[in-house]
């Protein structure tokens, strides 16, 4: 019996991974595409050290130097190399954003799920906080706490976080409340089960796929929030490489007709929209709609 039992799990997990296979065959062009961006973005953003022909802040020319052999995007204003630093603010950027997302899932995650489950005073409690925050515009808001506790990496993952846990707790406490109150939730509570193992094996399982929707379009917004921190200069200082700094720190080429500044801002913009096909495509997989609908 313990035999069958051990063979039944292995098998169960090939047959999801030959469905999500199967699936991801079937996937759009587009959201190839947003798997192969990501993928290479990620890939960069790991390696970056090996990949990046010179050191982060290392200065090694005179400033502004032309596109050319060893400095294959040219230098900035103090003449660090354009492309080592396009590598290492991948790292910077998406590292950041990544970890700012998850604070912010954690956080309002948590805080949706047990208003939905206790109701009562800590859910009027909570979302009447939440709303009071969400009455802020986001950047000012960040902007006015980043200015008082200082523009590390560390107050910009908490501030942001902060910021978008109010959303993330407003979509979480509602698609919680519909699965609260469906009939194997209270045969759960009924048998006896505890708080944990129901928001564990009952609730987030059937939340999942709103969610995991929301972190990627979440992701996207923190990922521009915090380039728009950058060029204002209030999210990562330099010397550290990042894509909103270095549009701010290489403006002036504009006016030359350098294209130059408008690298990390493409590279935002790819990202992004790799990120939007990807969450389009998994949105419309999860949604239950035929292709063609």
């Amino acid at each position: 019996m313990a035999e069958a039992v051990t063979t039944k799990v292995p098998r169960a997990r090939r047959s999801k991974r030959a469905t999500a296979l199967r699936e991801l065959k079937k996937a759009p062009w587009s959201a190839w595409f947003g798997l192969v961006v990501l993928f290479g973005y990620v890939v960069v953003a790991l390696f970056a050290p090996y990949i990046a022909p010179f050191k982060e802040a290392e200065v090694v020319g005179d400033s502004y130097l032309p596109w050319a052999a060893p400095y294959y995007l040219g230098t900035d204003q103090l003449g660090r190399d354009m492309l080592s630093r396009m590598i290492f603010a991948a790292r910077n950027s998406m590292g950041i954003a990544f970890a700012a997302t998850m604070f912010s899932f954690l956080t309002g995650g948590l805080l949706g799920i047990m208003a939905a489950i206790l109701r009562g005073w800590f859910d009027q409690a909570v979302s009447r906080f939440v709303d009071a925050l969400m009455a802020i515009p986001s950047l000012i808001f960040a902007l006015m706490m980043l200015s008082i506790l200082g523009p590390t990496a560390i107050n910009l993952i908490i501030v942001i976080g902060v910021v978008d846990a109010t959303r993330v707790f407003r979509l979480t406490r509602a698609v919680s409340m519909n699965v609260v109150s469906l009939d194997f939730v209270e045969a759960a509570r009924l048998r006896g089960e505890g708080v944990g193992w129901v928001v564990l094996r009952e609730i987030v399982p059937n939340i999942m796929p709103p969610l995991v929707t929301e972190f990627g379009l979440r992701y996207c917004f923190v990922f521009l929030t915090i380039s728009s921190l950058s060029f204002l200069g209030l999210g990562l200082q330099p010397p550290t490489a990042d894509w909103g700094l270095m549009v701010k720190e290489n403006a002036t080429l504009i006016i030359y007709g350098d294209i130059t500044p408008l690298l990390p801002a493409g590279a935002i913009a790819l990202l992004t929209v790799a990120i939007n096909f990807i969450v389009d495509w998994f949105l419309h997989k999860t949604s239950g709609l035929r292709d063609g609908q």
